[in-house]
């Protein structure tokens, strides 16, 4: 199998139109970049959502259940 480009350098000036290609690779890694990194953002924000409403949840059970408690407490005295 013969190599594309004999050296690193022809590889880097890609046959002269290395401004275009690299431009290319550019613009296509950086958005693909962003959107791993924006996902990776909103699922830690998704999952910070979540333990905080579960956190509430308990909280408000866990309040429900003492002052059924309390009431029942009070009312066989």
């Amino acid at each position: 199998m013969m190599p594309a480009f004999a050296s690193w350098h022809d590889f880097f000036a890609m046959g002269g139109y290395a401004f275009y290609v690299w431009l290319a690779v550019v613009f296509t890694v950086i958005p693909l970049v962003g959107l791993v990194l924006h996902t990776l953002l909103l699922r830690r924000r998704l999952l910070t959502e979540i333990r905080q409403h579960e956190s509430r949840e308990r909280r408000i059970r866990a309040a429900k259940t003492k002052k059924a408690a309390s009431e029942a407490a009070g009312e066989t005295m």
